[in-house]
């Protein structure tokens, strides 16, 4: 951290204390809950700060990464140096006729909770994903049949060189776990959803009937990243994990759920190291068994320790 510590001085005179934390363990940040300490965390409250922020660390050759939830990152236990940029703060979300505009750190429950308050349907299905608006659109999440690229209309962005720009439906390039957002490296600061009216009773139904699917299919009382692993063009990543017996397997507090074999959860008191040694041994299974490579959903940064 020493060799930021006048960055960070100057980052919180500009933005305040309670908008820069300096080794900050990012298991507080991540649904893992692992992880070690990134040098400099900035909680923006402005596309502008973003922005800016992003573009003082390219001046001064400080590493910089922008993150939404945290729901599908793995953080190693050395710690990231540089700068994370959390976008937590910007979780503003208006509704306009049938359309929904929400910032990027908005949580999909939230805009799913507030679809459902004005009897707008279509979002029913991202409910219960735990992923942030930005990340969602990132990797074109996807629940239950549904997916972002179903909703979205066009997205508000900031490229490479600071523009802000708007991007339409086609623009995102939204595929399996694919979009223009990771091609080009975009920061997304907000999208816009076009769903339809709907009613309000089935809406909230639908909703409570995925959350129930949800809680009985998937091992959602312990710390996870959700599904570890993409899915194998014409397999399920799941089904090869259990059919290569790996379904209880664990280092230290990091298992294969027993519950669900695509979810590696924190059983309590798990390092990165456990869930990336975990991670291999099941790569290597598959493999071995099926001869298919399986690559992380989860995205991994950081040095270890």
């Amino acid at each position: 951290m020493s060799q930021y510590k006048d960055f960070a001085m100057e980052l919180i005179k500009w933005l305040g204390e309670e908008n820069v934390k300096i080794d900050e363990p990012m298991k507080k940040h991540t649904s893992f809950k692992v992880g070690g300490p990134v040098d400099i965390l900035v909680i923006p409250e402005t596309y502008e700060q973003i922005r800016d922020t992003i573009a003082l660390t390219k001046q001064n050759n400080i590493p910089c990464l922008v993150i939404g939830n945290g729901s599908n990152l793995l953080v190693r236990d050395g710690g990231v140096r540089g700068v994370i940029i959390k976008l937590s703060k910007l979780n503003k979300v208006t509704v306009e006729g049938e359309s929904i505009i929400a910032q990027g750190g908005v949580l999909l429950s939230k805009v799913s909770a507030i679809a459902a308050k004005n009897s707008l349907t279509g979002f029913e299905f991202a409910s219960g994903i735990p992923g942030s608006v930005g990340g969602a659109l990132t990797m074109n999440a996807g629940a239950y049949n549904g997916e972002i690229s179903q909703v979205v209309e066009n997205a508000t962005v900031l490229d490479k060189q600071g523009n802000i720009v708007r991007l339409s439906k086609e623009d995102l390039e939204l595929g399996y776990r694919m979009s223009a957002i990771i091609k080009y490296g975009y920061t997304v600061l907000e999208a816009v959803f076009k769903l339809q009216k709907g009613d309000s009773e089935k809406i909230i139904s639908r909703i409570q009937d995925l959350g129930r699917r949800r809680r009985e299919k998937q091992p959602l009382e312990y710390p996870s990243a959700g599904s570890t692993f993409k899915r194998p063009e014409g397999y399920f990543a799941a089904k090869l994990i259990e059919d290569s017996g790996l379904k209880g397997v664990h280092v230290g507090d990091a298992e294969v759920s027993k519950k669900h074999s695509g979810f590696i959860i924190n059983k309590g008191n798990a390092t990165a190291n456990d869930i990336l040694n975990l991670i291999e041994i099941v790569q290597n299974t598959v493999k071995e068994k099926f001869n298919l490579d399986l690559h992380t959903e989860v995205m991994i940064i950081g040095e270890d320790k």
